[in-house]
C-alpha cells in the first residue's frame, strides 16, 4: 500500500455442456436428450449448445448464443479448479466482478462493474435453484455468500451481470449468481472424498443419487470439515457441515422440485492487519491465547465474555422448491420458493489506529494517559494478561477492537412467472413477493491493546485495557445496538419476447415493486427506541434489448435498462437523517450494453462493452455521518473457451474498465477520483492439458491472475498495487473410478493487499489476499 499511484480433467470436461443440460431440466421443458451433440457423435463440451437458466422471465432455459444479455456459466468441473476457499472464489471467474475473498469463509467484498460501494456486496443476489437466498443483497456484516457453501451437491452455476436483472428475481441491476444443484437420474451413482490441505484440512464430501419410484429421482449429498485455517489460529478455527436433499418428480406435462439445505459452517474472520516487519500475508491476530475476553456494554458497563474464534459463518437453513407445468395451447407455469432462517453471526478481533511501540505510550498524569505510574513515578511494567511476559518498551502494539454482532434472519420467497409462446413472440406474467426479517445484537468497538504477534495477547499496565473511556480518549470507539426489521417486497413484471425476422428479435420487460420496511433501534442497549422506521414506498424498473442473429452461432445484442438499490434495515440506520427529512432512499442504477458473441462446437467469445451511472452512499463506520456520490463507469468484458482434440483447453476471462466520481454531496473535491477498491483492468486464464497415463486420465492445469492497482479510498491518496498470482493442479483418474487431486494455489506466495484500513484509510493497515497453500484428495466415484 502506498501513498502515491504507479503508472497505471479429460473425461469431465468433454462432458460438462451435458452435465449442464442434464440439470437444467428442473426450469425448463427442454430434456437432456434434446440438446444437439457434435456431428462425430463424441461428448464434447458442445459450446455451441451451452445453455443458461438465469436471466429469463419465464424461467425457461435458453442457449447462450440466443440471449441478449451477459452471462458466464461454470460447470462443477470449472468451479473445482477454482479450488475456492470461500463461495466469494467462485465470483473471480465471471467478468465484470471483482470479489474481495480475503476475509476468510464469510464476508466477502464483491464490486460490480463500477458501482460504488464501500464492502460487502450491495450488488450481489446469490440464488439456489433460482430463488434469492435472502432478499437484502447486504445487511451489515452479512453478504449473501456468506448463507451459501459450495460443495459437490452443485451442478453448475449461472452469473448474469445487467441485462434483465433489474426486472426479474429480487430486481439486482448487479449480479444474480445461480447455483443449481444436482439431481437424480434412474442410474444410481455416487461419490465419496476426502481432502487434506497443508493447513491441517480435513474434510469429507459424500453424494448420492439415483430413482426412488417411477419419474421420482433424489440427491443427498453434503461434507464435514475443519481446519486451523489457511492462516494458522492455533486453534480448529474453520469448522462446519453441510447437508442437502434434493428430490425430483417427473410429471406427463412438467416436473415437481424440492429441496432442503441444512448448513453450520463457519471460520475465523481474517482483518487487515498492521503493515510492519514481522507481519505477512500468513499473520492473524486472532489465536489461543486472546480468543476468550470480555468485554463491556450499555450504559451499566455489563461484562460478558465472549469466544471470538467462532468467527463469521452461518448456521441456518434454506429450504424450497419449484413447480413447472405445460398447461397446453403454448402455455406454461413456473412457481419457485425458498425458505431461509438461521443466525449469521460475526465475531473478531479489529485493529484500530496505527501500530505504536510501548514506549510511545502516554504516561499517567498527562492528557489521555494510556501507562501507569507507581507511588515514586516510575512506568508500571507492561506484562502479557494470559503469559504474564513482561514486554520491553519496543515491542510493537495495537489497539485491537473486539467485535460481536449476533444476527438472526428469517425469509420466504416465492416467484411464480405464467407464460405464452406463440409463433414468434413469448409473453410472460409474474409476481414476485418476499417477506424477510433480522434481528441484530451489536457490541462493536471495545478496543483493547494488544501485542502485534501471530496470536499476540492482550496486555496488562495499560489505561485503556482497564477503562474503556480512556480508550476512547486514545482513537477509540464503541457502538451497541438492538434492532429488529421486517421488510416485505412484492413486485408484479411482465415481459415480451417479438421475433421480427430468423435474424432480428427484441425485448422489453417492466416491473414494479413496493417495498415496506417497519424498523426499530436501541442504540447505546439502553432500552430505549433511538431510530424507527415505517417505510412504503414503490419503484419502476424496466429493460429494453435487440438482438441481432448473424448466423445460428453468433450475434450482437444492444440493451438498456433503469434499475435501483433499494434500502434495507442499516440503509436507514446509516442515513436516519436523510430518511427523517423526507428522502425515500432509492438509488437509481441506469445501464446501456453492447454485446457481441460466437460460439462453435469447440470455442466461444462473448464480448460485452458497458456503461452505467448509478448512486450510492456510504458511512466510514457506525453513527458517523453518510456521504452520498454519484458515479460513472465504462469499460469491456471478455469471456472466452476453446479447446482442441488432443486434450488443450484455455478459459479466459477479462474486465477493462474506468470509474469516475461524478458529484458528491459532501465532498465536491471527489469528484473526478475513481471508485474506490476496482482495479482499472483484471485477467484470469486457465489454461488445461489432457492427456492419457499408463491407462489413467490425467489433467494439468494453471490459473493465471493478473489484477491492476487500486485505490483504497475514493479521496485516491492510498495506492493498493496491483499483482499476479500462479495456481497450479493435476488430476489422476483411474479406470476403478478413483480421483486423485493436487493443487496449489498463489505458487509464489504473493504478498498482495485487497483492501487497506476501511475505517481509517491513511492507517498502515491492509488485508492480504490467501498465502500458499496445497490441497490434496481422492475420491471414489461409482455408477
Amino acid at each position: 500500500m502506498s501513498n502515491t499511484r504507479p503508472h497505471n480433467n479429460l473425461l469431465n470436461l468433454k462432458q460438462s455442456a451435458l452435465a449442464a443440460a442434464v440439470s437444467l431440466a428442473m426450469f425448463s421443458t427442454v430434456s437432456a436428450q434434446e440438446a444437439e451433440t457434435p456431428d462425430d457423435g463424441a461428448q464434447k463440451p458442445d459450446l455451441y449448445e451451452q445453455i443458461i437458466v438465469t436471466g429469463t422471465a419465464s424461467g425457461k432455459a435458453v442457449r447462450k448464443v440466443d440471449s441478449s444479455f451477459a452471462t458466464t456459466s461454470l460447470s462443477a468441473e470449472d468451479i473445482k479448479k477454482l479450488v475456492p476457499k470461500s463461495t466469494a472464489d467462485v465470483f473471480k471467474a465471471i467478468p465484470g466482478i471483482w470479489a474481495e475473498s480475503s476475509g476468510g469463509v464469510s464476508g466477502a467484498n464483491v464490486f460490480v462493474r463500477g458501482f460504488p460501494s464501500t464492502g460487502d456486496a450491495p450488488f450481489l443476489t446469490v440464488q439456489l435453484q433460482g430463488v434469492p437466498v435472502y432478499q437484502p443483497p447486504t445487511l451489515s456484516f452479512l453478504e449473501n455468500s456468506t448463507l451459501f457453501r459450495v460443495d459437490e451437491t452443485i451442478s453448475f452455476m449461472d452469473g448474469l451481470r445487467g441485462g434483465p436483472n433489474s426486472v426479474v428475481s429480487n430486481g439486482q441491476p448487479g449480479l444474480t449468481t445461480n447455483f443449481l444443484l444436482k439431481e437424480g437420474s434412474d442410474a444410481t451413482e455416487g461419490l465419496l472424498k476426502y481432502t487434506t490441505s497443508s493447513y491441517d484440512l480435513q474434510r469429507l464430501d459424500g453424494v448420492l443419487s439415483g430413482s426412488l419410484a417411477d419419474d421420482f429421482y433424489y440427491m443427498i449429498g453434503g461434507y464435514v470439515q475443519q481446519s486451523s485455517g489457511i492462516r494458522d489460529a492455533g486453534f480448529n478455527s474453520e469448522k462446519g457441515q453441510q447437508f442437502t436433499i434434493n428430490l425430483t418428480k417427473e410429471l406427463d406435462n412438467g416436473k415437481l422440485n424440492f429441496f432442503t439445505r441444512v448448513t453450520d459452517d463457519h471460520g475465523a474472520w481474517y482483518l487487515p492487519t498492521p503493515l510492519v516487519d514481522g507481519v505477512d500475508n500468513e499473520y492473524t491476530q486472532l489465536g489461543t491465547l486472546n480468543r476468550q475476553a470480555s468485554i463491556q456494554y450499555g450504559p451499566d458497563g455489563t461484562s460478558e465474555a465472549f469466544d471470538f474464534g467462532e468467527g463469521r459463518g452461518w448456521d441456518g437453513s434454506i429450504t424450497g422448491g419449484s413447480v413447472n407445468l405445460e398447461l397446453g395451447n403454448g402455455w406454461t407455469f413456473v412457481d419457485r420458493f425458498a425458505f431461509t432462517k438461521g443466525d449469521a453471526d460475526t465475531l473478531g478481533l479489529v485493529p484500530n489506529g496505527t501500530p505504536k511501540t510501548i514506549a510511545e505510550l502516554v504516561a499517567i498524569g498527562e492528557d489521555n494517559a494510556e501507562r501507569y505510574q507507581d507511588e515514586n513515578g516510575n512506568l508500571v511494567p507492561v506484562t502479557g494478561a494470559v503469559t504474564g511476559t513482561e514486554y520491553a518498551d519496543s515491542t510493537l502494539i495495537q489497539q485491537v477492537g473486539r467485535w460481536v454482532v449476533r444476527k438472526e434472519i428469517e425469509a420466504f420467497t416465492n416467484d411464480l412467472a405464467l407464460t405464452k409462446v406463440g409463433d414468434n413472440y413469448e409473453a410472460s406474467f409474474g409476481l414476485y413477493a418476499s417477506d424477510f426479517s433480522a434481528n441484530d445484537w451489536w457490541s462493536i468497538g471495545n478496543q483493547s491493546y494488544h501485542v502485534i504477534a501471530q496470536g499476540g495477547e492482550n496486555l496488562t499496565g495499560i489505561v485503556c485495557n482497564d477503562m474503556q473511556d480512556s480508550c476512547v480518549d486514545n482513537g477509540g470507539w464503541n457502538y451497541d445496538i438492538n434492532s429488529t426489521g421486517d421488510g416485505k417486497t412484492t413486485a408484479f413484471y411482465a415481459a415480451l419476447d417479438y421475433q421480427f425476422t430468423e435474424q432480428l428479435s427484441a425485448d422489453v420487460g417492466i416491473r414494479r415493486e413496493n417495498h415496506e420496511i417497519e424498523y426499530s433501534v436501541d442504540e447505546g442497549l439502553d432500552g430505549s427506541i433511538d431510530k424507527v422506521v415505517q417505510y412504503d414506498e414503490s419503484d419502476t424498473a424496466w429493460t429494453l434489448g435487440v438482438n441481432y442473429q448473424f448466423e445460428n452461432s453468433s450475434g450482437v445484442f444492444l440493451r438498456a435498462s433503469e434499475g435501483s438499490k433499494m434500502p434495507y434495515f442499516d440503509d436507514f440506520r446509516d442515513n436516519y437523517g436523510a430518511y427523517e427529512a423526507g428522502s425515500n432512499l432509492i438509488f437509481d442504477v441506469s445501464q446501456y450494453e453492447l454485446g457481441y458473441k460466437l460460439a462453435r462446437n469447440n470455442y466461444n467469445f462473448y464480448a460485452t462493452a458497458f456503461f452505467n451511472e448509478s448512486e450510492s452512499s456510504q458511512t466510514p463506520f457506525p453513527s458517523a455521518p453518510s456521504q452520498r456520490f454519484f458515479t460513472e463507469a465504462y469499460g469491456v468484458e471478455l469471456d472466452a473457451v476453446w479447446f482442441n482434440d488432443n486434450g488443450f483447453s484455455v478459459t479466459l476471462n477479462a474486465t477493462l474498465q474506468e470509474t469516475e466520481i461524478t458529484k458528491s454531496d459532501s465532498n465536491p473535491e471527489l469528484v473526478g477520483n475513481e471508485a474506490q477498491r476496482q482495479p482499472g483492468w483484471q485477467l484470469r486464464a486457465t489454461p488445461s492439458y489432457d492427456f492419457e497415463i499408463a491407462n489413467y486420465m490425467a489433467s494439468v492445469y494453471a490459473n493465471v491472475i493478473l489484477v491492476d492497482d487500486r485505490f483504497a479510498n475514493n479521496e485516491n491518496t492510498v495506492v493498493l498495487e496491483g499483482y499476479e498470482q500462479l495456481d497450479l493442479g493435476f488430476t489422476l483418474l483411474t479406470e476403478e473410478g478413483l480421483k486423485f487431486e493436487l493443487s496449489m494455489q498463489n505458487v509464489t506466495d504473493e504478498d498482495a493487499l485487497t483492501e487497506g484500513d476501511p475505517r481509517n484509510p491513511t492507517a498502515p493497515n491492509g488485508r492480504y489476499i490467501m498465502p500458499r497453500s496445497a490441497t490434496f484428495s481422492v475420491s471414489y466415484e461409482f455408477y
